[in-house]
């Protein structure tokens, strides 16, 4: 029989080494991965979009930043970032500084951020929000303290550089608005190291002139030209916001350009956009009132044309109403109806005669045609008859007609005011209208009465009231 072996049979490799499989499992490949992103990519910085900011209970915010084309997703532990954490908002556009890693139970990569600026805004202008929010706080912004300017301030301290631009822009606009203003500078630096304290030495210090009484000031500018944020910094540090704040004068702050907004302007009781617009306001009021004061004589001028022209208006209006209403013009009116009654009456008159006597030719025709010498002579005497009593009814008329005439004429002399006024009455009318008081109670305290006499006239003023006395 054969021997048997005691090793076992070799079959040789039954799969090759590329044949054979490493199976991992889930945790490992993704912790795999984690390293990888936290060891290759390390410490970063991306710019985008927040949205979908979820503040927790706990303190964590989580959002997405996306861009137009991608999106990240973001977590900010709590106690990371705390002084710009409410930086993060859905639709505020952030720089953040953090590590790209992995979040294991979703498998989701995500950024861990630890730092938080607005994008586009570096660290002076963070600086500049944190002194902000921290100053408004205090009660530094308060509208309620901020104080007047006082309208025609006689003397004023100007705390900016000898040598730049801004005062060389209020020294013209003051020269040339209000030039008896007096000037008191206070040089500073307005940009670099140390430049903010020197402003707020400059401000302390003429307070401190003003305080001592040896020149009593109204105001104090704070200037400088325009320039970038790092130029105009001085007026955004925390001891020149103090300084403006605890000046006992109230305190103008132009600094830079129009959009230019610095710490000192929210403090200050009133911001100018620029230089030459502070010089004009401090300047308003005396530049206003010389303008006021050089147009005042056409004003005047004005003035008394118009009131000469309602005065001479106001006269030849009581002028028409005084003809109209004056005895002279209702006798002028009396005495031409008596023209017009008097030349009816002789119309009349004429009229009659005519007719009488064409009867009596008709007459004598008949009687030259009869011839009767009896008939005649009856006819004769009828006709001296008729002849007398034409002539005496001719006269009777014009008796009574004359009469009449004489009997108006007396009427009118006794109706006119005049006869009244030479019998040594008096005639009292109000000055303004030419209305006649006829009882006391018609007058009214403090008003102008004219009392016309036979001669000449006399003005007087009511006293007390009449109704009661």
């Amino acid at each position: 029989m054969p021997k048997k072996s005691s090793t076992p049979p070799e079959f040789g490799e039954l799969f090759s080494p590329a044949q054979l499989r490493q199976v991992s499992t889930v945790s490992q490949i993704t912790q795999t991965i984690k390293r990888l992103l936290e060891s290759q990519i390390g410490r970063i910085w991306v710019t985008g979009e927040v949205t979908n900011c979820r503040a927790q209970s706990s303190g964590h915010v989580y959002f997405t930043l996306k861009d137009a084309t991608a999106q990240l997703s973001c977590v900010l532990f709590r106690g990371e970032a705390s002084g710009t954490r409410q930086f993060v908002q859905d639709g505020q556009k952030l720089i953040l500084g953090g590590e790209i890693t992995l979040y294991e139970p979703r498998g989701q990569y995500q950024m861990r951020v630890v730092s938080v600026e607005l994008q586009g805004v570096g660290a002076l202008q963070l600086a500049f929000e944190q002194l902000k929010r921290k100053l408004f706080a205090e009660g530094l912004f308060e509208s309620a303290r901020k104080r007047p300017l006082p309208r025609y301030p006689q003397r004023i301290g100007i705390v900016t550089s000898p040598t730049g631009a801004a005062i060389r822009d209020v020294l013209h606009v003051i020269a040339r608005r209000q030039p008896g203003l007096e000037i008191l500078l206070a040089p500073a630096r307005v940009q670099g190291q140390g430049a903010a304290e020197e402003i707020a030495r400059a401000i302390a210090d003429l307070n401190a002139v003003h305080a001592r009484g040896l020149r009593t000031l109204d105001l104090i500018l704070i200037t400088r030209g325009g320039g970038s944020l790092e130029d105009l910094w001085a007026f955004n540090e925390e001891v020149v916001a103090r300084a403006v704040f605890l000046s006992k004068l109230p305190v103008v702050s132009a600094v830079g350009h129009e959009i230019d907004i610095t710490i000192s302007d929210l403090v200050a009781d009133l911001r100018a956009a620029t230089p030459t617009a502070a010089a004009e306001l401090i300047t308003e009021g005396a530049h206003a009132s010389r303008q006021f004061v050089l147009a005042a004589a056409e004003r005047i001028r004005r003035f008394l044309q118009r009131d000469l022209a309602d005065s001479s208006d106001a006269i030849r209006r009581l002028a028409q109403r005084l003809s109209r209403s004056s005895p002279r013009r209702r006798l002028e009116e009396r005495s031409q109806r008596l023209d017009e009654l008097k030349e009816s009456l002789r119309r009349s008159l004429s009229a009659d005669r005519r007719l009488r006597q064409q009867r009596w030719q008709a007459l004598e025709a008949r009687l030259s045609r009869l011839k009767p010498s009896r008939w005649l002579l009856e006819q004769k005497g009828r006709v001296n008859d008729l002849s007398r009593q034409l002539r005496s009814g001719s006269q009777a008329r014009m008796a009574n007609a004359r009469a009449s005439f004489a009997s108006l004429q007396e009427k009118l002399r006794l109706l006119s005011p005049m006869n009244v006024l030479e019998r040594g009455y008096s005639i009292t009318m109000r000055a303004e209208g030419g209305g006649i008081l006829r009882a006391p109670a018609d007058a009214v305290p403090g008003e102008i009465l004219v009392t016309r006499f036979r001669e000449g006239s006399l003005r007087s003023e009511v006293k007390g009231d009449p109704a009661q006395e």
